[in-house]
């Protein structure tokens, strides 16, 4: 049967969910930092820890953004199939969201109209929208506001087949040393192995929405995650890059077909607060 939702549910419950994310840290990441500060061995990098669960708290308290840059709004919409949109577009819907959002709530807008004339759009706004059919009669919204101190750090190579599984591990160990402090560890890790160019980046944005903790359901993928997020916490770079064995928090990896003469492999870094919240309409 056919279910009907009107546009402005979708604008209404985008603006909530700009003011939450840039207020109020997912529960998996609190409980991660939380985990985090209770077992590093390192004093400065436990200060530093303990220093950012004290931010957040004071973010909640006062409704002060968990960081200066409150991102660009990227939103995952997985739309049922038997769903029937009444209203604007969906896009138009998703934007006028993101704009009462970030007005409302006082976030700093930071999206320009073009990549070379640099404009303030002064709302935010476009929203970086990806859909996606699904069976059903609801839809899932996942929005993911990105700031780009972490987002200029992440890397995609485009590997030859031969390189295989010691390759990605190379490029992924790579592409965090390259980081170092400038991702705001302790980071989350989003990677993407297979598909194609712009495939395996869309991957790696989608690894860094799952829980943190969850691993992935694919055996050999969730020991490479695990092996990835112990080798990436020895490189000493820890919290704020002041040294100590928290790099990461986790390390989340999605793969997807590809051609047999490719290996793309995404890494999208997140810095500690890695911001996402989802709804079901």
């Amino acid at each position: 049967m056919i279910r009907t939702i009107k546009t402005e549910e979708i604008t209404k419950n985008i603006r909530q969910m700009c003011i939450e994310a840039n207020h109020y840290l997912s529960p998996d990441m609190e409980q991660a930092l939380k985990s985090a500060a209770d077992n590093e061995p390192s004093p400065l990098g436990k200060k530093i820890l303990c220093q950012l669960q004290e931010n957040l708290a004071i973010a909640g308290e006062e409704l002060i953004p968990i960081c200066q840059d409150t991102g660009m709004a990227v939103v995952f919409a997985e739309i049922g199939q038997d769903v029937h949109l009444e209203g604007q577009l969906l896009e138009d819907a998703v934007n006028e969201g993101v704009r009462q959002g970030y007005t409302d709530g006082y976030l700093r807008k930071s999206v320009v109209k073009d990549p070379i004339f640099r404009e303030n759009t002064k709302d935010n706004t476009p929203a970086v929208l990806h859909c996606s059919i699904v069976q059903g009669d609801k839809i899932k919204l996942t929005l993911a506001p990105k700031g780009f101190g972490s987002e200029n750090m992440s890397r995609i190579f485009m590997l030859k087949p031969a390189d295989g599984v010691e390759g990605v591990k190379q490029a992924i160990l790579n592409a965090v040393k390259e980081t170092g402090p400038n991702g705001c560890p302790p980071m989350v890790i989003g990677v993407g192995i297979g598909g194609t160019f712009e495939k395996c980046a869309l991957l790696a944005k989608q690894a860094l929405i799952r829980p943190v903790g969850e691993p992935s359901i694919i055996p050999y993928v969730k020991e490479l995650e695990q092996e990835m997020l112990q080798k990436i916490n020895q490189l000493g770079i820890g919290p704020g890059g002041l040294g100590g064995t928290t790099t990461a928090l986790a390390v989340h990896i999605n793969t997807y077909p590809t051609h047999i003469a490719g290996l793309p492999v995404a890494v999208n870094i997140c810095c500690h607060v890695n911001r996402h919240v989802v709804r079901v309409i």
